[in-house]
């Protein structure tokens, strides 16, 4: 399947727990202030890729613990993130997988009773970083989180819950 993406790290250990593989998805309706990555917020910029060639070179990788959506907003192309989830899980199922978000647990919670897409990519995550980033809230000494309000949520419990539940990092 197509994908939008603005880019990958092969190689991350601050984008989530462990060394992981890192997806940036192209488009974000965010337009946070201070966003590090304000190149993605363009939906018709980056490069598409197809989700099989992104999971040869994630499979080529015997030290990755997981794989993260970054972005951009992969919720945006939810449906996509979704069957390359599901690709990565299929080829090596070790694998966790944790995406960023700008929109909050609560809201993708909303959005999964209509769209597809979120539901599946949400029941694919094992972990989510949600919220918008607040250049007011950054704190240099969050792990893997730019701003205080983002939250690190254990997607499995808190669907189980129907309510957000933190990780444990």
């Amino acid at each position: 399947m197509d994908i939008r993406i603005a880019g990958i790290v092969k190689e991350s250990i601050v984008d989530g727990k462990g060394v992981r593989f890192v997806v940036f998805a192209q488009g974000c309706p965010h337009n946070c202030p201070g966003c590090q990555n304000p190149q993605t917020h363009d939906f018709n910029g980056g490069k598409i890729e197809d989700t099989e060639k992104i999971v040869k070179v994630i499979q080529k990788d015997p030290l990755l613990s997981g794989v993260t959506f970054s972005g951009g907003e992969p919720f945006m192309q939810a449906e996509q993130f979704a069957v390359l989830a599901e690709e990565i899980r299929a080829a090596n199922p070790r694998l966790d997988i944790t995406s960023y978000t700008g929109f909050t647990f609560e809201e993708l919670l909303e959005q999964s009773k209509t769209n597809e897409g979120v539901a599946n990519l949400l029941k694919q995550c094992d972990v989510l970083i949600d919220g918008k980033y607040i250049e007011a809230e950054r704190d240099l000494t969050l792990r893997f989180r730019g701003s205080r309000n983002q939250r690190i949520i254990d997607v499995k419990k808190s669907l189980e819950a129907g309510k957000a539940e933190e990780y444990e990092v």
